[in-house]
């Protein structure tokens, strides 16, 4: 354990679960490189940045594990971490507007499209800014509690936006459900609308844990014990860009699903059947 009057880590971080989660987030940020390039997905940056930001973050976690008294290697690991599923959710809120856009279905969007992505996109980015200087603060010993709440209401902020846009969702499909418009009768819309509940719900449960790890402080018992940022962390985030590389939006709100006059064509030139 490090020697300072401040520990930086409350046990020692393990090596072979970073390089995991290195691996596994960057073949899945990787693949979303691949996906947005061939798909012309460029709303989907935010999220291939945030996976640049968890594989970079278990990095600098492996290599703080013989170096755990190294205030850099904490801060880096400790910061991206925390802020990549905010950029997770920028994506999100773009996926939304851009499937309602091209279901055709704005008249039944309870937030007006124009206003949607700017409301939930400015409120992300406020939610990452504090989080980043609250996590920025919380390894100096004598600002470690201004840190640590400006973390936790950067965390309530984003809980406050998610949950809002997750009833924002359902509204919308319950609406288009009961009055379908002809493009969605053409296209499987609805298995990415399920895709962002999924991919939401994960971070809505992230970022409850992390609020209450936070709140227990750096002696609680959660930050005390390194499995639980795997289990309520680590796997939720690498399960929601797993979630995104095999429903790809791109298929229909990218290059790969594009209008010609009234007909839809799909990836590889394939028209959708009637339903």
């Amino acid at each position: 354990m490090a020697t300072d009057k401040y520990q930086y880590y409350k046990y020692t971080p393990s090596l072979p679960a970073a390089i995991i989660f290195l691996v596994c987030f960057l073949i899945t940020t990787s693949l979303h490189v691949v996906q947005a390039f061939r798909k012309r997905t460029y709303y989907f940056i935010p999220l291939i940045v945030g996976g640049f930001f968890e594989w970079v973050g278990y990095l600098f976690r492996a290599l703080g594990h013989n170096n755990m008294e190294n205030r850099t290697l904490y801060i880096l690991q400790t910061v991206l971490l925390l802020l990549a599923p905010a950029l997770f959710a920028a994506s999100i809120y773009m996926v939304l507007g851009r499937l309602i856009l091209f279901t055709e279905a704005e008249k039944l969007a309870p937030i007006r499209v124009s206003r949607l992505t700017k409301i939930f996109v400015t409120g992300d980015v406020f939610s990452f800014l504090v989080q980043a200087g609250g996590g920025g603060l919380m390894t100096s010993a004598n600002r470690a509690n201004l840190g640590k709440t400006l973390v936790i209401i950067g965390l309530v902020l984003q809980l406050i936006f998610f949950g809002i846009f997750i009833l924002t969702s359902f509204v919308f499909h319950r609406r288009i459900e009961r009055d379908p418009t002809s493009v969605s009768l053409q296209v499987n819309w609805q298995r990415y609308i399920y895709a962002l509940y999924s991919v939401s719900g994960l971070i809505f449960v992230r970022s409850v844990f992390r609020v209450i790890e936070f709140s227990g402080g750096r002696d609680g018992y959660i930050m005390r014990h390194e499995v639980f940022l795997y289990i309520f962390d680590s796997v939720l985030m690498l399960t929601a860009m797993v979630i995104f590389n095999v429903v790809h939006p791109g298929e229909i709100i990218g290059r790969g699903g594009r209008k010609h006059g009234d007909d839809i064509v799909l990836e590889g030139g394939r028209r959708p059947q009637m339903k």
